[in-house]
């Protein structure tokens, strides 16, 4: 493979494959709708790992365990790129109220995954007991610096990365795409890879959109306590605090169907406030100082969809990792560049497949 290769997207998704193709020696240029890394890439958590992984599909695991495992090496890279902290920390994680512990323990000593039962600590209340699952080595990684350090590693090893310029059309001849018009420029394509995020269903006038990928809003809410007052992530029911050693904690997140809609409403951060509190009394008289929304990238049970367009020879897609992005972004990238190269995948390619995709559906 050689030439240039665009790359509609500026997320971690388009960032991750921007670098691992500029680490083999291709000309890469990223097309980004606004700020890159500006979207659901700044807006999340930054937990490695799937919330409850046992809950999920094998290829969510698949793709997660195997990110999960590079990880730490991977943004080391990232960071002696860029020379810049991800905030990369191995804090571990408890979930609370598991509800069914003891499978939950089978499956990850089947995966290779450290666990063990309860963890005994004065911090939470009530404390946690026999249905709670410690995994020490989920780690975490600040999303805000991660995405600054991509952009920085991208520009320094090569690529070009045009912010607030989407591509807005596709020229085509021949099953290959071979420019992409944007409002500035059009710009000449022997690769195009779409990793759009929560806009790759809508398509692009000669490009049709990939299949049942849908903004989901997430809501969060950031308190600041001093450094120190919680040491690892704590999820229950649905709601997670996250930990930053400066001694910020997120608290999310919501999972909303609304749109390209990433407005906040009171009423959502007083409910996230006072569960936070009930995981972690120190916040209730705490204001949160920070309150925002993202819009995630939803697929059908989490699965994303990687793998060349079934229209165009020379296009490939790399998106709808919906709440995993940040932690599927390794072993992503890995996948794609392999089917662009024609070289073997690690990974069994094709739950990830656009035909896969389109027998997914949403649960009604």
């Amino acid at each position: 493979m050689s030439g240039h290769t665009l790359i509609a997207g500026g997320g971690v998704s388009g960032l991750s494959v921007a670098l691992a193709l500029l680490r083999c020696d291709h000309r890469v240029t990223v097309l980004e709708r606004g700020q890159a890394g500006g979207e659901s890439s700044w807006a999340g958590g930054g937990i490695l790992s799937p919330l409850l992984p046992w809950d999920y599909s094998a290829p969510v695991a698949a793709l997660a365990l195997r990110s999960m495992a590079a990880y730490a090496e991977w943004v080391a890279a990232i960071e002696a790129a860029a020379e810049r902290d991800t905030e990369f920390w191995r804090c571990g994680m408890l979930a609370l109220a598991v509800a069914a512990p003891e499978q939950a323990l089978i499956w990850c000593a089947e995966h290779g995954m450290a666990a063990q039962r309860g963890l005994s600590t004065r911090l939470f209340t009530p404390s946690p007991g026999n249905d709670s699952v410690w995994l020490p080595e989920v780690a975490q990684v600040r999303n805000p610096r991660l995405v600054s350090a991509m952009r920085v590693a991208v520009e320094r090893l090569g690529g070009v990365i045009r912010e607030n310029d989407p591509a807005i059309e596709v020229l085509t001849a021949n099953r290959q795409v071979t420019a992409v018009r944007t409002a500035a420029a059009v710009l000449p394509a022997d690769r195009l890879v779409l990793a759009t995020g929560a806009w790759s269903g809508l398509g692009l006038p000669g490009l049709a959109a990939m299949p049942q990928i849908r903004p989901i809003r997430g809501q969060m809410v950031l308190f600041k306590l001093e450094p120190g007052a919680l040491n690892t992530i704590l999820y229950r029911n649905g709601l997670y605090l996250i930990p930053r050693r400066d001694g910020h904690i997120l608290a999310g997140s919501t999972l909303e169907d609304a749109g390209f809609d990433k407005s906040t409403d009171v009423a959502t951060r007083q409910r996230l406030h006072l569960d936070a509190a009930g995981l972690l009394p120190a916040l209730a008289d705490v204001q949160p100082v920070q309150h925002w929304a993202g819009l995630r990238p939803g697929s059908p049970d989490n699965v994303p969809v990687i793998d060349r367009h079934p229209d165009f020879d020379n296009v490939f897609v790399n998106t709808g990792h919906y709440r995993y992005g940040v932690t599927m972004a390794p072993a992503s990238a890995e996948l794609l560049v392999d089917l662009m190269e024609g070289n073997t995948p690690a990974l069994d390619a094709k739950p990830y497949s656009w035909a896969s995709a389109l027998v997914r559906s949403w649960e009604k």
